[in-house]
């Protein structure tokens, strides 16, 4: 039975004091998220539901008191606890196979010649094969006990797969309950999770606007979210499902593979209408070629079509061959070649400002599409295929992607020059950098680079950065079309500039929507340092990490000051950067980088002409450790690493991943190593975990 909690606290909030406040604050936020990982991670709650609700009102109700306390890494923003990174295993009652390949139009007849010869089948004998698209996602199997979903599971190795139950219950494709007539007591619906391409070009439209990594393809993109250990980010991702077979059931849906299908509609699973019914290998290539002269209409990614027997009790007697039915397979695409001549190699420019080279090709038709480019990716690539301009390459479409080049035809003429990647960005000209690591190179201009001035812009206005109501992405791209916005500092002089723009006689405005808009951007003049930092949309700076640095610098002077004796070489002032908490060397060669540019300094001073920054104060401006630079090593007993930094911060420390001769206290736990060695080096403070909890006030 769960333990009964201890009052949170007997003394009303109203009550408090700043420092009473400040002290149950932590001492309740600790004792949250301890209940969290028993809850959350180790299914073991020792308090009842509602304790732990009156811990959580008991917080909450503090930071309504106090607002200063409610920080962004807050409890009151989190859900839950971190996931425990552990799938469990399912053990497929059903074993989930693969199908066997065929690629050409003898290897389809095979098939079907093979199929009649184990069944004994004359000519005049009716044989019947389904064809369907094969969709490219992640085979999946859902079971369904007395018509609810039960447990859901990946393929896994066939024999066993990893449980995915609260992530398929967050795709609104698959219903919770299998209704109407017929459903069996088990029943597990097998098909392949997937994502359309339209919302797959969306999402990584999000990421380059967010500054992140772009995704290579929308399986790996549908794989991915679906493993994902927390299912809210499943949640976000919009990933669709298709079912195509069964598992285990309690009996057949039907006598045959398209009544079966044809059921499971019925009871409320999707599935994919371009089933046809076959008598023939004429019409099974007929349909194959209709299929792949349709397939860059679909809206979802197929790499072939799967032929299947439709009577279930002919797939019985024909079973399995090693891992793959007799009675099933799969008929491929072929990649789409074709060769043709490299006339040039242009740069484009993306909206994160990444720089890739482009082959400008002589136009050769490739699957029935005239191509006149391909991407070549990086300059990596560039040099591992040796193209220059003039050779006869090869070029190849599959999977319905960018044409890309395979390579150069050697006993073509080659061409004489090779190529060089700019060091430049051919837009705007700012200096084009590559990080160790990183095999793109990518324009550091990012607020006067007209490639990415518009996304620059968006992001500047969103909602965690200077969020000014009223002007958003369509504001943004009328504004910039318009020539009336370029720059930051332009939106701050749009009021100055109207009695010559006159706004109001716009379309879509008016003179009371164009004054609460001037008003809307004028309350924002004032705002805080972290807003600004990420608003900026410096690479790596997200809200997270903007914080930090805001905390650590205090004002962009301090910042800017230190990004520049950085970028002239002074080792100290690049190593305290870099040891700031979560920051690191790439994190630290972007702000660098971002500040070096003189074009962004422009553009920056023009934005600070403008508006006023709030310094980035502590949270907890009076506590013993505000303003101290603070080390934790060795494995601490008392909380976990995360936690300490956490606490650390909340009460205006700076956390520091290394020990220098600005460390204030080291925090020592077993097993420190060199850490507490450079502390004895320099001079530092050495305290065990019981001297930091009597240091901040907790003992």
């Amino acid at each position: 039975m769960a333990k009964k909690a201890k009052p949170a606290g007997e003394k009303p909030v109203e009550a408090l004091s700043l420092k009473e406040a400040k002290a149950e604050h932590v001492r309740l936020e600790l004792q949250i998220e301890q209940h969290d990982r028993r809850y959350y991670q180790q299914d073991k709650p020792t308090i009842s539901d509602a304790d732990y609700d009156a811990l959580r009102r008991r917080y909450e109700a503090i930071e309504l008191a106090f607002p200063d306390l409610r920080t962004l890494t807050s409890l009151s923003h989190k859900v839950g606890a971190a996931p425990s990174g552990k799938f469990k295993k399912v053990r497929h009652a059903v074993p989930m196979l693969s199908l066997g390949n065929a690629f050409s139009a003898e290897d389809v007849t095979d098939f079907v010649e093979r199929v009649r010869r184990f069944l004994r089948l004359s000519e005049k004998d009716d044989l019947v094969i389904t064809a369907e698209p094969k969709i490219d996602g992640l085979s999946c199997s859902i079971r369904y006990e007395q018509g609810k979903l039960a447990v859901a599971a990946t393929r896994g190795d066939g024999a066993e797969g990893e449980d995915v139950t609260a992530n398929i219950r967050t795709i609104k494709d698959i219903p919770h309950e299998l209704k109407g007539k017929g459903v069996p007591d088990v029943f597990e619906a097998r098909g392949e999770v997937y994502m359309t391409k339209e919302d797959f070009l969306a999402l990584n439209k999000r990421q380059e606007q967010e500054g992140k990594a772009l995704y290579v393809n929308p399986r790996n993109t549908a794989a991915g979210s679906l493993r994902q250990i927390d299912p809210n980010m499943t949640a976000q991702r919009p990933l669709k499902f298709f079912a195509y077979t069964w598992g285990e059931a309690s009996h057949p849906p039907a006598d045959t593979q398209s009544e079966s299908v044809a059921m499971m509609k019925r009871w409320g699973l999707p599935v994919n209408a371009l089933m046809v019914k076959c008598r023939s290998v004429e019409e099974l290539l007929a349909h194959y070629r209709k299929i792949e002269s349709e397939r860059a209409k679909l809206p979802y990614d197929i790499d072939g079509v799967v032929y299947k027997v439709d009577r279930l009790d002919w797939q019985e007697r024909l079973g399995f061959v090693s891992r793959s039915p007799r009675w099933a397979i799969a008929h491929k695409f072929a990649a789409e070649k074709a060769t043709t001549i490299v006339k040039a190699i242009e740069i484009q420019v993306g909206r994160t400002g990444k720089l890739t080279p482009v082959a400008k090709l002589e136009p050769v038709t490739v699957g029935g599409v005239v191509v006149q480019n391909a991407t070549l990716h990086n300059e990596d690539e560039i040099e591992r295929l040796g193209v220059r301009v003039g050779d006869t390459v090869t070029i190849q479409r599959a999977g319905d992607v960018i044409p890309q080049v395979l390579g150069v035809v050697e006993d073509k003429p080659r061409g004489k020059k090779q190529y060089e990647c700019p060091k430049t960005c051919p837009i705007c000209g700012s200096h084009a950098v590559r990080e160790d690591g990183e095999v793109d190179r990518r324009c550091t201009g990012g607020l006067v680079c007209p490639a990415q001035e518009v996304q620059t812009l968006i992001h500047f206005v969103s909602r965690n950065a200077f969020d000014i109501d009223g002007l958003g992405e369509k504001q943004i791209e009328f504004f910039f079309e318009k020539g009336w916005v370029r720059q930051p500092a332009d939106i701050f002089t749009l009021e100055k500039r109207n009695g010559k723009i006159k706004l109001e006689n716009e379309e879509g405005f008016g003179a009371t929507s164009v004054r609460n808009l001037f008003d809307a951007i004028n309350v924002r003049r004032k705002i805080a340092f972290n807003r600004v930092l990420f608003a900026l949309g410096i690479r790596h700076i997200g809200e997270t990490n903007a914080t930090r640095l805001a905390r650590h610098y205090g004002t962009m002077e301090a910042l800017r000051e230190a990004a520049l004796a950085s970028g002239a070489g002074d080792a100290d002032a690049l190593a305290e950067m870099n040891n700031v908490n979560g920051i690191g060397e790439i994190v630290a060669e972007a702000v660098v980088e971002f500040f070096k540019e003189k074009k962004n300094m422009k553009a920056l001073d023009a934005l600070l002409a403008e508006i006023e920054i709030e310094p980035m104060e502590a949270v907890a401006k009076d506590s013993a450790v505000s303003g101290k630079t603070v080390v934790f090593t060795g494995a601490l007993e008392q909380m976990t690493r995360d936690e300490a930094k956490a606490m650390a911060e909340r009460l205006g420390a700076k956390v520091a991943g290394s020990v220098s001769k600005k460390t204030d206290y080291v925090v020592a736990g077993p097993g420190a190593g060199s850490k507490l060695k450079e502390a004895q080096k320099h001079g530092v403070a050495v305290l065990s975990e019981d001297d930091w909890f009597k240091l901040i006030g907790k003992k």
